[in-house]
């Protein structure tokens, strides 16, 4: 099954994320299928940037997005 999760990146006690597709069960940090988006807590406003046309794409292949990736795409009115 795949999944649109987030990959961390970054450097120690300084995270930025990538939204990436993946198998459910590849550790967090494996093997990314495709990259979708990054996004970016730190900063004030959080960075959000989502290919949506690739988001909207996996998402009609059945990918599931997670707890807060969901958030995000809602957030850029993709989902």
């Amino acid at each position: 099954m795949l999944r649109i999760r987030l990959r961390r990146v970054g450097a120690k006690k300084k995270p930025a994320y990538r939204i990436v597709v993946a198998e459910k069960n590849t550790p967090r940090d494996g093997f990314a299928i495709d990259v979708v988006g990054h996004y970016n807590p730190r900063t004030d406003p959080a960075t959000v940037q989502i290919d949506g046309e690739k988001a909207r794409e996996w998402l009609r292949k059945g990918a599931q997005p997670s707890d807060r990736v969901a958030y995000l795409l809602s957030q850029a009115g993709i989902r």
